[in-house]
């Protein structure tokens, strides 16, 4: 969706960033009169955080299966978490980052290990590693994975690459109707995306990125269909494939695209 992201209270005058509250509230006298202040810009993101301290506190005591109270809660915080993140802010497109593919590893880890009969140490110190540094986006090695878990880091990539490409899409969308607009010299929203100054029309990338984005969804749609059961290198080269994408997006630098490509012919599902 287009947000004016700069607003101002009717009744006392303060400015805010709605990019940063998330609200058309007033952060000084709580009124909701407000008005947009800036041009429209494309924007899919929330204000969110992630805090797993007190799942850390609970899960670290827990030996063999997991609370039931405990997953239910940190599953909630994790869904919520997600569910709110995106990818385009105030018409910049962002890379698909740690913390957001952490949360989702996390999330479908919780769900792998419940499901296993008998956990081993492997798996277990797996999951208390992910929960340990997901909010701060730090996730255990491609090596480090368990083979019992397998799933939840291809799920993950999959599911993950799935919510980018469509902000992705959108991006692109919208770069191709301002190259449209400009070449026929009609007046358009200023800064609805921005990417940086290069050789060339920007408008120009639409097509390459689209094609490999077709490709993309081409093969996360293969893991999926194997349940995220695939080695957590082709899982990494998922995300790589489309942070290179965006990347090219961003800065029209054709090393990034074929930096895509090339991930992309490294899965292996």
């Amino acid at each position: 969706m287009k947000v004016r992201g700069e607003r101002e209270c009717r009744d006392c005058g303060s400015r805010w960033s709605y990019y940063e509250t998330g609200s058309v509230e007033c952060p000084d006298c709580g009124s909701l009169k407000s008005v947009g202040t800036a041009d429209r810009a494309v924007h899919t993101d929330a204000p969110v955080s992630l805090e797993l301290s007190p799942h850390r506190t609970r899960f670290g005591e827990a030996r063999g299966t997991l609370p039931t109270e405990g997953v239910d809660d940190l599953k909630r915080d994790l869904r919520e978490y997600v569910r709110r993140r995106g990818f385009v802010r105030g018409g910049e497109l962002r890379p698909l980052d740690s913390t957001y593919l952490a949360a989702r590893e996390l999330l479908e880890a919780v769900d792998v290990y419940d499901r296993l009969r008998d956990p081993t140490d492997a798996d277990r110190e797996y999951l208390l590693a992910l929960l340990a540094g997901a909010d701060e986006g730090d996730r255990p090695a491609a090596a480090a994975v368990p083979e019992a878990m397998r799933e939840a880091r291809g799920t993950a990539a999959v599911r993950a690459v799935d919510e980018y490409r469509e902000d992705l899409a959108t991006f692109l969308e919208e770069l191709a109707r301002e190259g449209s607009e400009r070449d026929r010299g009609s007046e358009r929203d200023e800064g609805s995306v921005t990417v940086s100054d290069a050789d060339g029309d920007p408008a120009e990338r639409v097509a390459p990125a689209r094609d490999v984005l077709e490709r993309l969804r081409d093969r996360a749609k293969r893991v999926g269909a194997l349940n995220g059961d695939v080695g957590p290198e082709s899982a990494d080269a998922l995300v790589d494939a489309a942070n290179a994408l965006g990347d090219y997006v961003r800065s029209g630098e054709t090393a990034s695209l074929d930096g895509a490509r090339d991930r992309i012919d490294e899965i292996e599902p």
